[in-house]
Parts: C-alpha cells; structure tokens; sequence
C-alpha cells in the first residue's frame, strides 16, 4: 500500500494521531524496544503510543524514555503496580487521556506488522458501520524462536465480520478467534460500551470488552497477518488457565442469556451446551496449569493442579487424565516434564 496521509484534515499527524495505541507494560525489558520499533515502522504514521508502565522494577522505564527522545508520538505513563486483576483500571486510565478517533491496543511483548494500521484504518474510514476491525496473528515461542502458524486457522467471514450484528457470538463463546494484538476500535463506540471490560475475575481485558461490542455493529476480518504475540510459561495465559477458563463460563453464559431471542435461535446452542463445554475444558486446564507450575518448579502447586484433572467428576478426557497422572509423578520427584514432552515431539515452553 501508499503512504498514507491523515485523510481529516491537513493538521501535522503528531498534533492530531487519529490513532492511539494503547501498551500496557510490566517488566518488559527484554521486548519493549522491538516492540515500539514495530510502531515506529508502521505505513501510517498517525499515531500516538500511550505506554502504561505498571511498576516495572527493571529497565523498562529507562528503555522507553530513550525512544521517547527519538520520537515524541511515544508517551510514558509510570504508576505503581496494580497487576493483571485490575487491568481494564491501566486502560481505561489510557483511554481517557487518548486523542485519537480510533483506539489499538499492543501489549509490550507483542509486536505489529509494518502495514497493519494503515490496512485497517483504510476500512474503518471507509465504512462507519464497521466498529471494530481484526485479523490474523502468529505465535512466537519464547523458548524455540520458532513462529507458530497464522491463527485463527479456518475463516468464516460472515461470523468473523460479526454480519448481522450478534453473528460472532457462538465463536466468542467456545473459542475466541480474535488475537487481541489485532484490535482497532472506533472509539466513540468503545467509550459508549463502558471502556474497557474486565468481569468474573479475568485476568484479560479483551474478551469481556469485545463481547460488549458484539451487539453494537459490525466487525471487519482481515486475512492478513497484522501481529506477533509471544508465548512461555511465564504469560498470563499459562500462569492463570483456571481462572481464566472459569472465568470465561460465567463470561459466555452471562453474554449468551444476556442476548436477544434472535440472536440466540440464530446460534443455536443452549445453556447446557455452554455448561458441557467448559466442564471438559476444566479438567484440560487443571492439567495444563499443572504443567506449567511444573516449568516454574512450583511443585507443591502443580500437584494440587494434577490431583484437581486426576479426580475430576466423569469419565471424560482420558488422554488428559493420563498426561495428568503422569505430571503427578513427576512432581513428586522434581523431574523435568517437558523433556518427556520434547522426546514426545509436543512444544516446550522451557528455556535451556
């Protein structure tokens, strides 16, 4: 694509971003740089960067007023740590101080495409039905280096594009498809829904704030790779599967009953269905938390985790069970579970 020019006005782009980027940032030494560099290299340049530094007690704050000096789009915002529970506190705060009309969001491990606000700025500005654009993402495994393939893998542009509004439901519902290093919100509709979610004791913004967006307007799906997000052990994801899988039921069913008659005969599932559902994923979640605690050598707690999959009610996921029994072993003796795991050509998320 062209370079692209602020298409409201001719005012110079760094007195007026048309969009904010949201970076939330804790202790990202390591990857903050790469990250703001993959903000500075963006095809459009009308953007601000609101950087919220929630506590970090190694460089990070050092590393970002270093780029500050570089380039000032970049905006440092230090407060003392509030943590992961009260996030949507850390973006709302960002939210309100933003300027632009349309609100991204990158975390400050993650990364961004070269093209990918010019690609979607072109579509939102294109169509005021459209609130809320995404794409494709890739994985970055911190231990391998290796890129995982583009995600979500099957594409179902009607449901992805949320087209009637509702349409997305059943998909956020069992699985979100949405990488949230992707999202561009048309701020007016964000602010209307309330900011930035964060219920049931999540650990995550993205899911509940999307969910409320849901009913308000149609979605655009890119099948474009717009972000890189990197996974290890240490990542919320793997260091809250629990929570976040119990979480995500009472999000899902709370979103499900909340919905209209229309959308719910549109879907066509069922309370029970939701239930059935997550009761599966519970027993997995346990197991993989066990795993993970494993990697940290919390083994105290990776056994609690792996007697919780042992002995859960039913008779389901067996292969799970196993994987559990065998985790539970291994934490008796401290021995390294995912060298099993590479002898078994299963991704590792341990260095070394």
């Amino acid at each position: 694509m062209s370079s692209f020019r602020n298409p409201l006005n001719d005012i110079p782009v760094k007195d007026q971003p048309l969009v904010s980027i949201i970076s939330p940032s804790c202790n990202h030494e390591k990857y903050i740089g790469a990250c703001i560099e993959s903000v500075r290299n963006q095809t459009f340049p009308g953007w601000e960067m609101i950087i919220m530094n929630d506590g970090s007690t190694d460089n990070t704050q050092e590393i970002v007023e270093s780029f500050i000096q570089l380039d000032d789009r970049i905006h440092l915002y230090n407060q003392e740590n509030i943590g992961i529970f009260r996030l949507s506190e850390t973006y709302n705060k960002a939210l309100h101080i933003s300027r632009g009309k349309y609100i991204a969001v990158l975390e400050g491990d993650d990364l961004w495409e070269p093209d990918k606000l010019e690609r979607q700025v072109r579509i939102l500005e294109s169509d005021p039905g459209i609130i809320l654009a995404w794409g494709l993402a890739q994985t970055l495994n911190e231990t391998s280096g290796n890129y995982g393939s583009p995600f979500p893998a099957s594409v179902q542009q009607d449901v992805f594009n949320n087209d009637p509004p509702g349409q997305i439901l059943k998909a956020l519902i069992f699985e979100n498809p949405i990488p949230a290093a992707t999202l561009l919100f048309r701020k007016e509709i964000l602010l209307d829904a309330g900011g930035f979610q964060q219920t049931f004791n999540l650990p995550l913004v993205d899911l509940p704030t999307i969910f409320e967006m849901v009913p308000r307007g149609r979605f655009y799906f890119d099948q474009h790779l717009l972000a890189t997000w990197r996974i290890s052990h240490l990542q919320v994801t793997k260091k809250y599967p629990v929570e976040i899988l119990k979480g995500r039921w009472e999000l899902s069913r709370h979103h499900f009953l909340e919905s209209d008659q229309k959308t719910r005969d549109a879907i066509s599932i069922t309370p029970e269905q939701i239930d059935r559902y997550f009761s599966d994923r519970l027993l997995i979640s346990y197991a993989r938390s066990g795993r993970y605690r494993l990697i940290r050598k919390d083994f105290k707690g990776a056994r609690n985790d792996y007697r919780q999959a042992v002995f859960f009610s039913g008779i389901r996921q067996p292969l799970w069970r196993l994987r559990a029994i065998t985790g539970l072993l291994f934490s008796f003796f401290g021995w390294d579970v995912e060298g099993l795991s590479k002898l078994m050509g299963r991704v590792s998320y341990k260095k070394g």
